[in-house]
């Protein structure tokens, strides 16, 4: 394995380099890499910085510890509420998610996402939202929104169609059952699928060869497949948000919080 330095200083994260490639680690490893406003903050400047640095020519995306990254954190809480009272979830998505997921879209460079354990709800979104992921076989996949009375956020509604179709999106979105390494691989959702014990020399060999690649040829496919595929994801991100608020207000999302709390299964629809 080769070196990776410290390229920037964050709280949430770390931001190294070796060479021309840049990696991204979520580092909350104790609370599997939850995405707080913490995390979620210092993600969005990090993406920034390695777009606009033209000595970076490839980047990415991890997690420390035992996850990639378990999704929002709950037990944070709900600080910021609208005018009705409900957690103004609608604000965060554009706030705190989209400007990550609309620039690793627009990145004029290849963008990887290196997988192992839960990659769950918004963290799920992210992983797919890059331009390649590779997965280890302890890797799963999870929108678990339905269990909480929420929607699929963070571009879910469009990355897992573009990578697996219709008919695996509604399963993802409506059962909300974890998507294991094996079957994201037969579904498409990621690139390469590797061992365990293969993982780590597999990503840093693929981000380093990235890294060396033509960045000019990588930037002209990447506008090429965004016209194709995600020729609207703004307009599909923001129709997220605002279903996601009407959510926020709902008996199904109260329940479905209330019941992750305490460790129970949610009852929908009783009185």
């Amino acid at each position: 394995m080769s070196e990776w330095i410290a390229y920037d200083e964050y709280e949430n994260i770390e931001l190294l380099r070796n060479g021309a490639a840049a990696r991204i680690v979520l580092n909350r490893p104790h609370a599997l890499n939850a995405w707080d406003s913490g995390i979620g903050a210092d993600l969005k400047d990090a993406i920034a910085r390695v777009e606009t640095d033209t000595s970076i020519r490839a980047v990415e995306i991890r997690g420390a510890g035992r996850a990639f990254s378990s999704g929002a954190d709950l037990k944070e809480g709900f600080s910021d509420l609208d005018e009705n009272g409900a957690p103004n979830l609608e604000k965060a998505l554009h706030d705190r998610y989209h400007p990550v997921m609309l620039g690793i879209r627009r990145m004029p460079k290849p963008v990887l996402a290196s997988v192992h354990g839960p990659a769950v709800g918004v963290a799920c979104s992210m992983a797919l939202a890059c331009d390649l992921v590779l997965a280890s076989e302890s890797a799963y996949f999870l929108l678990s929104f339905a269990s909480i009375g929420l929607v699929p956020d963070g571009g879910a509604s469009a990355f897992i169609p573009a990578r697996a179709g219709f008919s695996r999106a509604s399963e993802m979105a409506l059962l909300a059952e974890r998507v294991s390494g094996t079957q994201a691989a037969e579904w498409g959702l990621v690139n390469r699928l590797v061992s365990d014990d293969e993982f780590e020399a597999a990503s840093e060999a693929l981000i380093l060869k990235l890294s060396k690649g033509a960045t000019s040829s990588y930037a002209g496919a990447k506008a090429q497949l965004n016209a194709s595929c995600f020729p609207n994801l703004e307009a599909q991100l923001a129709l997220e948000a605002t279903l996601q608020q009407g959510q926020a207000a709902s008996a199904d999302f109260r329940e479905g919080v209330t019941a992750f709390l305490e460790g129970r299964d949610a009852r929908f629809g009783e009185d």
